[in-house]
């Protein structure tokens, strides 16, 4: 049987998926916004059919819309991407319903991993150090600041469906933790339909390290080794590298062996993330699993060779991994730079509108994830990214060097984007020496800032 896939997405994953669905052989579907008409997604699949208006909860979001069109078309499969219904399970129960396949993890794994506090008791009961926090979800502001006392300041309050950086704050007193609670709760509500939250504390200068898993529905899981996701900005990553600079291999080896022991324990399926804190001395805690492919996934594959996005395809139609644990063999070193519509020197805020002109970097160990080409109008209605662009070098220097290189060739003309913001972190000095945290951005820009007062 020819399968044909419906893609549940939109932008440079859409455009990513089709591509790997291509080479497979199989047919695609592409789902879009009356705003994204003249994506490239849209253009590239097979077939295409418009789900509604501008809006995510009209059109990306509707679960009604996205699965008509794939019964319509007479899709064997729905690939969601990330974000948007990625990690919905009451979304996979009304696929597997119409007896479509949802190339993604069991409704019952995305439950217990994407409920953050369920998640954490999983990843306690299976060895694993967790941050210290609340057991369950927390009632209202007056439990949240009993958690808060014991625990000490300052806490992370985060959305137990949270994702993506959004539902994320931190209280550094009991005198702002009502407002900070409140706030995130609704951001919570607003982002995900869910305002409950939950109560951990705060690591200073932590790295945010994650393992790459897959996993079949055989009972073969594997890891692909970790990703260093430290540079971020208000808790949603810039750059992206691996391997960690910061790591051992003694603690990359106890990584790897926490996310498939978290793995076998809920019995998840297909590709997945485990998230840690790392703090400055070694130790590590669990914070999170994410039940999708990852916007930095590309990093993995230049430096395992494996194409991700094929392995969750084919783990969806029942086959068995290929892979052993054995056979994963990182080689050299990959960079990610996420290129997004907004102005830096502003304080980042989105930028649309129509890109007149591009010029695309290439060359020996470049690659560029993307949806935009010239003329393309940049919606307001969606996330800022435009493209990632990667590069892999066998050293850690070479790649740096590699991506100064790529970031200078890169032109976008027509709107802001944050290519030269990018550019000035490859010749950080402390970027260059992988002397970095979760804070780093925070200091670049005041940084940046004086420069720029000067």
């Amino acid at each position: 049987m020819k399968h044909k896939v419906l893609i549940a997405n939109r932008g440079e994953i859409a455009v990513r998926i089709i591509r790997a669905l291509k080479e497979l052989g199989m047919e695609t579907v592409a789902v879009y916004a009356k705003a994204d008409h003249d994506s490239l997604h849209v253009k590239l699949a097979d077939q295409a059919i418009c789900i509604g208006e501008a809006a995510s909860k009209d059109s990306y979001l509707n679960m009604n819309q996205v699965l008509s069109a794939a019964v319509a078309t007479g899709c064997h499969a729905i690939h969601p991407g990330y974000g948007f219904l990625s990690e919905n399970p009451d979304f996979v129960d009304m696929v597997e319903s119409c007896g479509i396949k949802f190339i993604g993890p069991k409704a019952s794994s995305i439950k217990l991993a994407g409920d953050k506090a369920m998640a954490r008791k999983a990843a306690k009961k299976a060895n694993i150090p967790i941050v210290e926090g609340s057991e369950d979800t927390v009632r209202d502001v007056e439990e949240g600041l009993k958690i808060a006392k014991v625990i000490g300041y300052p806490v992370m309050i985060k959305a137990t469906s949270g994702g993506g950086g959004r539902g994320i704050s931190i209280a550094r007193s009991a005198k702002e933790f009502k407002d900070v609670y409140n706030r995130t709760s609704l951001e919570a509500e607003s982002n995900f339909g869910n305002p409950f939250l939950y109560v951990e504390k705060f690591i200073e200068a932590p790295r945010h390290v994650e393992i790459q898993i897959l996993a079949d529905q055989h009972g073969h899981v594997i890891h692909l080794y970790e990703r260093d996701c430290s540079m971020q900005r208000r808790n949603q990553k810039m750059l992206e590298e691996t391997p960690s600079p910061f790591i051992s291999d003694a603690v990359r080896h106890k990584l790897g062996l926490a996310a498939v022991r978290l793995a076998k324990a809920i019995q998840y399926e297909n590709a997945g993330t485990v998230e840690f804190l790392v703090d400055p001395k070694g130790d590590f805690y669990f914070i999170e699993m994410n039940t999708r492919i990852q916007v930095e996934h590309p990093i993995t594959e230049m430096v395992t060779g494996i194409d991700l996005v094929k392995e969750q395809i084919r783990i969806a139609f029942g086959k068995e991994l290929t892979i052993k644990q054995r056979d994963v063999k990182p080689k050299g070193h990959a960079i990610e730079c996420r290129i997004n519509a907004e102005d830096p020197l502003n304080g980042f805020i989105p930028t649309p509108g129509k890109i007149t002109n591009v010029l695309f970097p290439g060359g020996f160990g470049v690659r560029l994830d993307t949806h935009i080409y010239p003329g393309y109008e940049v919606p307001p209605y969606y996330d800022s990214l435009l493209a990632k662009l990667i590069v892999y070098a066998p050293t850690r220097l070479e790649a740096i060097r590699r991506m100064r290189v790529a970031l200078e060739q890169f032109i976008i003309e027509g709107i802001k984007t944050n290519i030269e913001y990018q550019y000035l972190i490859m010749h950080n000095p402390d970027f260059i020496k992988g002397q970095y945290d979760t804070g780093f951005i925070e200091r670049f820009n005041h940084l940046v800032k004086d420069v720029e007062d000067e």
